[in-house]
């Protein structure tokens, strides 16, 4: 399943409101709920923490892709909010990150939640798409980048 295909203007948040790592993934976390993707929003946040725990998933140029292994999940989801200001999320540059990714998959599909976090790594690395994704003012400009 490519990237393209989970992202839709029902999850993607611009801008996100919270000012910490922990704000950050409770507001994403929501937005899936929000979009009928989750019901159980406490036990996916203790999930997603739990990794986040093992190792921060702040990558470099202002992206961060929290991610986890899940039940509350039966299918590969994903949510995208932007924070133009940006927010310390413990990246490995020491900057803050503005996009984040926050991509749930079940437990027992391990193949395609490690090909879609190949995909926004390599993503990670345009740092003109990051940017521009990153000053995307709403949800649609935001999907449309990936589908141009």
């Amino acid at each position: 399943m490519e990237l393209v295909e989970l992202i839709n203007e029902n999850i993607v948040k611009i801008p996100l409101a919270g000012n910490s790592k922990d704000d950050i993934l409770k507001e994403l976390i929501t937005v899936l709920k929000d979009a009928g993707y989750i019901d159980d929003v406490e036990e996916t946040y203790r999930d997603v923490r739990k990794r986040e725990d093992k190792g921060s998933t702040g990558l470099e140029n202002g992206i961060a892709i929290p991610h986890a292994k899940t039940s509350t999940v039966k299918d590969m989801t994903l949510a995208l909010g932007i924070k133009p200001s940006g927010v310390d999320f413990e990246s490995l540059d020491g900057k803050p990150s503005k996009v984040f990714f926050l991509l749930l998959a079940p437990p027992d599909q391990a193949g395609p939640h490690i090909e879609a976090l190949s995909e926004i790594a390599r993503l990670s690395r345009s740092r003109y798409f990051l940017e521009t994704l990153s000053n995307a003012k709403n949800p649609k400009e935001a999907v449309e980048l990936f589908k141009s």
